[in-house]
């Protein structure tokens, strides 16, 4: 740590310059300014006097004592009236280490001079007991030569001879005390290092010097190979118990491979270390974590590189689906395709009647309402080559379904009647073709009545930016009539032209690739796609994966219902066999097998539902707060089912463009397809009308609407269902207050009452006074007082009223300040229903 002046110090520890300075001078130290510097060890100085000084002694603590304590309730008796209170009180002790370690080498020492002392005298005990037996022994051999009184001279080699066998067994005797002497301590000797902890290799040494000593039958070898022979397999099941780890002596380097987002934990198990040593890490790095807590894909390659590993691969989440992306290629050279066309403009202007004449069908009479309200895709033969067509609504609920043809097509027909001119959903179908990019031909319909005047469309349309050829732009506008076919021939001419000028190529061999149009669910054969196909061939048999949604093509059928083997670009054609209704505008395409298709569509519904969830938990942290600022929101909560995703999500936004700041739209359950009992019942918790565009409940579904009396409507035409929501939103909007003056009377003049105190004499000026309303008391036009009425008396009978020009006697409620001159105003508060 380097040095530091004693103003830092100061500012460090948060006191004074003089403060510290002081405390300096008391601990010895030599600074007497603040720009002195002060080093680490008159740190240490000052801290050891401050802990002094404060009782606190500088040395460590040898042993800390911890206390807890839990409380708990057992429920006891019949239905757990009865609660008894459990307390467990827990005390731990913890010494310190150094402390442990001494006191356990202290004992070992012990223990050792313990054993020695008891060998020493077990020793000297043997020692004793042998010299006694040895004495005891040499005095009665002497005993026993002692025995003849007088011994014969002439036999002095007799009596030698006897007196050496007598000898000899005494020392044999001497010498097996000893040798028995020494056995017993060495037993003992053997039992007080079995106490200490010998080792195996010590104990099989032991083992064999007895054996040695104790065999006298000639088997020595076979006894030591024996002895041997155990210890060699002692060892060796010790070898085979012993696991492979060895501990590592330098610092271990991991390569990591680190996904887009990972969590605190996951990235601790990667790095085989704990997860408080990442936290602390990132805490470090000044980034607050828990070890459940996603960190990006930046963060963890700071974490990972700051403890010392390596980052060897960073792995995308979209690693699977780019796989599956990838895999798709073709071979060979782009060949010229048919263009596809996209009809809009406005309402009732004759876009389908147009295109009905071209394809030679009735498609008008099949729609609910005459208007379009689905998107249509077709392919029509004509002289001139073929051509796609993309049929639009044009009502302004299906702005974003526009918006999502003109993003899937190359030429943009924009029908406007002549007899019309521009109108919104003209200036919006101009809007989407401009974003998109995408050339426009303008068809003036309806050339055929009397009133038409293409020229005001030209005007009009100029002045949104769509400059006519003939007036030096480049738009071309056709005169067309949908009923006598007049201009049809030059509008296919114009629309092709502008297709080769756009030099439109696409692949027609490998996988097909492309958009869906529209899904919806039928009731005999599930699910059906609308699919029109950008690049490739799409074969009857093909796995297709679309959106979130997979499965195998079991069948492919064109505009006219007709089975086909095959599609290939710019034709659109309807899908059966999949597993769901896809969303409109999802981009499709074939893969190689069905496994990798699940787990695309798999791993896309999981991060749909990521980001469904995050943006549900950020528009419920936005309402907390609106509630909080402005009051609650009032909300109408709907179950919606309608025929097809694209009407579906069309009047899903439609609905939340009615929203206000006092009431919106909350669509609780939306899909595609009949109602079902799992809708009226969701209908049922949470207090939802149910609406269904095109569809009808089942009986099931009808059953629980009855049992629960559910709002149910239908509908075929957008208009019903926006106006009746709009009603229905508007039974939710908090009435209008309005406050309205009935009645004003004069204070003439004042009197004092025994009961109510102050009573004014007035005379009623305007309107009627009632007794029941609210008053307000006003003084040289200024309110002084807001209350309601005491008493109200004409003579000295009580009243409900007095009418203008009447004098009476008022008593205002807890005011007694009223003066003559005062004008009491009567008003009602009336609540008055708004609308949207």
């Amino acid at each position: 740590m380097a040095d530091v002046t004693v103003k830092e110090l100061a500012d460090v520890v948060k006191i004074s310059v003089d403060r510290l300075l002081s405390q300096m001078k008391e601990a010895g130290l030599p600074q007497t300014a603040a720009e002195q510097t002060v080093s680490d060890e008159q740190k240490q100085t000052l801290l050891s006097f401050l802990k002094k000084s404060h009782g606190e002694s500088a040395e460590a603590p040898k042993k800390i004592t911890l206390k807890r304590k839990a409380t708990t309730t057992l429920k006891t008796g019949q239905g757990g009236k009865k609660a008894v209170t459990i307390e467990v009180r827990k005390k731990r002790t913890y010494v310190k280490r150094e402390e442990v370690d001494n006191s356990a080498e202290k004992a070992r020492l012990e223990e050792e001079a313990r054993l020695a002392a008891e060998r020493e005298a077990a020793a000297k005990a043997a020692a004793e007991k042998v010299a006694a037996e040895k004495a005891a022994a040499e005095k009665a051999a002497a005993d026993k030569a002692a025995k003849p009184a007088a011994p014969s001279a002439d036999k002095p080699k007799a009596v030698a001879s006897k007196k050496e066998p007598a000898k000899k067994p005494a020392e044999e005797d001497v010498a097996q005390k000893r040798a028995e002497a020494e056995v017993a301590a060495k037993r003992q000797e053997e039992g007080a290092g079995r106490k200490k902890g010998k080792t195996d290799k010590k104990r099989e040494r032991d083992d064999d010097s007895r054996f040695m000593d104790r065999d006298n039958s000639g088997n020595r070898g076979n006894r030591k190979a024996k002895v041997k022979l155990k210890g060699g397999n002692r060892r060796a099941s010790k070898q085979a118990n012993e696991h492979a780890f060895t501990k590592p002596t330098a610092p271990v380097t991991k390569d990591i491979e680190l996904p887009e987002a990972i969590t605190v934990g996951d990235l601790a198990q990667k790095m085989a270390v704990k997860a408080g040593e990442v936290i602390k890490e990132l805490m470090k790095m000044g980034v607050m974590a828990t070890i459940n807590q996603t960190l990006d894909q930046d963060t963890a390659t700071l974490v990972v590189e700051e403890m010392g590993h390596k980052v060897s691969k960073l792995i995308s989440d979209n690693a699977l689906e780019e796989a599956v992306t990838d895999s798709v290629s073709y071979d060979g050279e782009e060949t010229t395709r048919a263009p596809v066309v996209t009809v809009m403009g406005h309402v009732d202007h004759g876009k389908t009647s147009l295109l009905d004449y071209i394809r030679k069908s009735r498609v008008v009479s099949g729609e609910a309402g005459g208007i379009t309200q689905h998107i249509g895709a077709y392919h029509v033969d004509t002289d001139h080559g073929m051509v796609s067509f993309l049929d639009t609504p044009g009502h302004a609920a299906f702005t974003s379904m526009r918006a999502r043809g003109a993003q899937s097509t190359d030429v943009v027909i924009l029908v406007v009647a002549a007899d019309d001119g521009v109108m919104p959903q003209t200036e919006e179908a101009v809007q989407h073709a401009k974003a998109a990019g995408v050339p426009i031909v303008v068809a003036v319909n309806k050339m055929d009545k009397e009133t038409a005047d293409p020229d005001r469309v030209k005007n009009e349309l100029s002045a949104r930016d769509v400059i006519p050829e003939d007036w030096g732009g480049d738009v071309p506008f056709i005169p067309v009539s949908a009923h006598t076919g007049q201009g049809i021939n030059e509008l296919l001419e114009a629309v092709l032209l502008q297709a080769e000028l756009l030099e439109l190529k696409a692949h027609f061999d490998g996988p097909a690739q492309g958009v869906v149009v529209e899904s919806r669910l039928d009731k005999g054969r599930g699910p059906v796609a609308t699919l029109l196909v950008q690049n490739g061939m799409l074969n009857k048999g093909d796995i297709v994966l679309a959106g979130t949604c997979y499965g195998r093509a079991r069948a492919l059928l064109d505009e006219n219902g007709k089975q086909t083997e095959g599609a290939g670009p710019s034709i659109p054609v309807e899908i059966l066999g999949l597993n769901g209704t896809p969303d409109a505008g999802d981009n499709f395409m074939v893969v190689e097998s069905e496994k990798k298709a699940r787990e695309v569509a798999e791993f896309r519904e999981t991060k749909l539902k990521e980001q469904v969830q995050q943006r549900q938990q950020a528009a419920k942290l936005d309402a907390l707060f609106n509630n909080m600022a402005e009051g609650e929101v009032s909300s109408l909560n709907v179950v919606l089912k309608a025929d097809v995703r694209g009407s579906l999500e069309a009047i899903i936004a439609s609905l939340q463009k009615l929203a206000t700041d006092e009431v919106k739209v909350n669509v609780v359950s939306s899909g595609v397809g009949g109602i079902t009992e799992t809708d009226t019942t969701l209908a049922v918790a949470s207090g939802a009308v149910v609406f269904g565009f095109n569809v009808r409940a089942d009986n099931a579904a009808k059953k629980v609407v009855e049992a629960n009396d559910v709002d149910m409507r239908y509908y075929s035409v957008i208009y019903d269902l926006i106006d009746d929501v709009k009603q229905a939103m508007a039974g939710l909007l908090a009435p209008e207050l309005r406050e309205e003056i009935v009645g004003v009377a004069e204070v003439r003049d004042v009197f004092k009452s025994p009961k109510f105190g102050q009573i004014a004499g007035c005379m009623v000026i305007d309107g009627t006074v009632y007794r029941n309303k609210k008053i307000r008391v006003l003084r040289e036009n200024v309110v002084v007082y807001e209350g309601e009425l005491e008493s109200l008396r004409r003579f000295k009978d009580d009243v409900q009223d007095v009418r203008q020009g009447i004098e009476c006697g008022i008593g205002v409620k807890n005011y007694q300040d009223v003066r003559p001159g005062d004008q009491i105003e009567v008003f009602d508060v009336r609540e008055v229903a708004r609308t949207l």
